[in-house]
């Protein structure tokens, strides 16, 4: 049977099992968030080499800030979290135990991919650095892309232990149930951007991290809640648009909403309220799409790839850096690689990357096939083996975050 053969009856096969009721225009919205992580992560996670042969990050964003547009298609996290308190109200509705056991459930999911990746990567940095040479600036600089993507993990799961308030707040307010959060973030700015920024402390931008990126997953449960239509989606989009250009144009926010080295302000680390004008836009082109992204999706060949995609999600979020630096290590060993190794500041630099992009999904793909097992519950894991996980995995997160 010929490869295309193979595929649609494949993607077949996935469409007949798909049950009636699920809802494919939101598995749709979840795929196409996670697909922009490493998406994003690898188009514009730049490394550079130093004397000792050791791989350092960098940003092609620092040379080319007309790229910055890019990153508001990437930084997809609006939507994300949009779909994460949509599903996360209904599966909180249809529960059969306690209000805790829900969460503890939903914990528990989120962890172990996060424990798995980095209990794995604790055991490979000795060997990587006194088996093969690999320098230790190098092994800092891969942990801390490891690390990279999990605090959203993190943030997540102390949101998804919010659902039940977050679920009254709905009941209470509809729609408008996301309207303090976007206050809360509107104030935190207006204090260490304006008049007396210099009088704040740095740490309050830190009160932005919550609210900041609960108000995505507010919408979420709203919507799920039947609270959001499309009246109202039209309102975000709109409001979210003037919002965007009001911030970029008139009050000079960075353009990227990723973090620039260099630059003394950031959008995502703590998030400005960029972060959410661009997530109140993203979340209601969403549930305006809605409906056509649900009939698009009645095709198998679309259909199926969508499936996958959700079925990875944490191997997706937790590995993808570990794809790239599974080509970038290797290659430092052989000097500057153009796209690999090489500063991120040509225009060659960039159309390498595009070249290497294949690869990065291809190694991704083999490195899945061995932790995407980890995602499952470690019920044959005994206790000593998952202390022994903990105590890696706390290491593993030292050595990065003291880089």
């Amino acid at each position: 049977m010929k490869a295309p053969a193979k595929l649609v009856k494949l993607t077949t096969g996935i469409d007949e099992r798909t049950p009636a009721h699920r809802d494919r225009a939101v598995d749709g919205l979840r795929a196409l968030a996670l697909l922009a992580v490493p998406t994003g992560h690898w188009l514009l996670g730049g490394l550079t080499l130093d004397s000792g042969g050791g791989l350092h990050n960098a940003s092609p964003l620092s040379a080319f800030g007309a790229l910055a547009p890019a990153s508001w298609v990437l930084q997809m996290l609006g939507v994300f979290f949009l779909v994460g308190g949509y599903s996360s109200c209904l599966s909180f509705r249809r529960r059969t135990g306690s209000a805790r056991r829900w969460t503890v459930g939903r914990l528990r999911r989120l962890g172990r991919p996060v424990l798995g990746v980095t209990a794995v990567w604790a055991l490979l940095l000795p060997a990587l650095h006194y088996g093969l040479g690999i320098p230790t600036a190098t092994l800092h600089t891969a942990s801390t892309l490891v690390v990279q993507p999990l605090w959203f993990v993190g943030v997540y799961g102390v949101i998804t232990a919010l659902t039940p308030y977050c679920v009254r707040a709905s009941r209470r307010l509809g729609f408008w149930a996301a309207a303090p959060l976007l206050g809360c973030v509107a104030v935190v700015d207006f204090l260490r951007y304006g008049p007396y920024a210099d009088a704040v402390p740095s740490w309050l931008s830190l009160l932005n991290l919550l609210p900041g990126w609960m108000f995505a997953y507010q919408l979420g449960v709203s919507w799920a809640d039947r609270r959001l239509d499309r009246r109202e989606a039209w309102l975000l989009l709109a409001g979210g648009a003037a919002l965007f250009a009001a911030l970029l144009l008139v009050f000079h926010y960075p353009a990227s909403m990723v973090g620039v080295p260099g630059r003394s302000r950031t959008n995502s680390h703590p998030p400005s309220l960029l972060v959410l004008a661009l997530a109140a836009l993203q979340c209601g082109a969403a549930i305006v799409l809605r409906d056509r992204l649900a009939r698009l999706l009645r095709r198998p060949v679309l259909w199926g790839p969508v499936v996958v995609v959700n079925l990875s999600a944490m191997t997706i979020l937790c590995w993808h850096q570990t794809a790239m630096l599974a080509a970038a290590v290797p290659a430092s060993r052989f000097g500057e690689v153009p796209g690999l190794t090489t500063a991120p500041d040509t225009v060659g630099w960039i159309l390498a990357r595009l070249v290497w992009m294949p690869l990065f999904a291809g190694l991704f793909v083999a490195i899945a096939k061995f932790a995407r097992p980890l995602e499952a519950p470690w019920d044959r894991a005994g206790t000593v083996l998952r202390a022994a996980a903990g105590v890696l995995a706390a290491g593993f997160f030292y050595f990065a975050l003291a880089a």
